[in-house]
């Protein structure tokens, strides 16, 4: 089955088509966040390149969140548009779930891979994830909070081997080996859309598809700034 998976989280725009697990086309590039102006030139690009169309996707796989609000809001109305016009199954995954498929072949069965992606001032996303059967398991779902909050996972997971995948485990490097002890760092730490539309071909192999809704796990800032002042 064809995939068109296209990811507008974080700075990078990326557009890439799939035939099942294979990529037949990737087009990620950190556009600055314009992605309202550069997502569907680039869409247009990668069918013209490959001489297909809308008509010959079977899926289409986009990142709902966490990450920039109005990036977010892009992908989402995009592939619902798609949707609507011609009745293509779509589906959303979150950029903590889209990042474990970096590394999914680099990992051992039963090991555990922790997703983080910075927020600033000491805040980041993160959840937990786990190899069973070859097949991703959710352990802890996409939560907000500060980094103090691996002080109370690396007691959860103690002796247990774990990576850290995503910018935050990057920023945080540091502070999770000293909290962790010992535990695992990934080098494939950005968002791409070849992961995220491995991560969709995999729930929706295993009928997991619902509707595609933002992916929100902290207010806007704009918002948490309104309501510091009237404080």
């Amino acid at each position: 089955m064809k995939i068109l998976s296209i990811d507008t989280a974080s700075d990078i725009c990326g557009v890439s088509i799939l035939d099942d697990n294979n990529l037949i086309c990737n087009l990620d590039n950190n556009t600055g966040r314009t992605h309202s102006e550069n997502l569907m030139p680039m869409i247009n690009s990668a069918f013209s390149k490959n001489n297909l169309s809308l008509h010959d996707i079977d899926l289409i796989v986009c990142d709902k969140g966490p990450g920039s609000f109005t990036g977010i809001r892009i992908g989402v109305a995009t592939i619902k548009a798609f949707n609507d016009s011609l009745n293509i199954p779509c589906i959303g995954i979150s950029s903590l779930e889209s990042l474990v498929y970096n590394i999914k072949h680099d990992i051992q069965e039963n090991d555990f891979i922790c997703s983080i992606i910075d927020c600033k001032n000491d805040n980041c996303y993160y959840a937990v994830y786990q190899l069973q059967n070859n097949k991703i398991i959710e352990i802890v779902e996409p939560k907000a909070d500060t980094i103090e909050i691996f002080k109370t996972l690396s007691s959860e997971f103690k002796n247990k081997n774990i990576t850290f995948v995503g910018d935050g485990s990057v920023i945080y490097k540091d502070y999770l080996n000293s909290t962790f002890g010992s535990c695992n760092f990934s080098d494939k730490n950005e968002l791409n859309s070849y992961s995220l539309g491995l991560a969709g071909l995999e729930k929706f192999k295993n009928n997991k598809l619902s509707d595609v809704l933002p992916l929100y796990l902290r207010k806007p800032q704009a918002q948490r700034q309104l309501e510091e002042k009237k404080q």
